[in-house]
């Protein structure tokens, strides 16, 4: 799972991923509510990925977050 700062930058990297990476399925991209906040402006947005043949490689979904602000969230 990715995590970044805005929608823009999620629907940017889900799609960047589906690009770089042999998915079955698309990246599906998540608003997550901070704890206590119900204004828009104060969420995360989350790029969900399965990938149940191992074929992401985590150093570059950290670095591809990275460069849209966000980070590789390990479950």
């Amino acid at each position: 799972m990715l995590v970044l700062p805005d929608r823009d930058a999620a629907d940017e990297v889900a799609d960047e991923v589906a690009r770089r990476f042999p998915l079955d399925e698309q990246p599906q991209v998540v608003r997550e509510a901070l704890a206590g906040e119900d204004d828009a402006e104060d969420a995360q947005w989350l790029v969900v990925l399965e990938d149940p043949r191992g074929a992401l490689a985590p150093d570059a979904l950290r670095e591809l977050a990275e460069e849209y602000e966000g980070w590789l969230e390990a479950e």
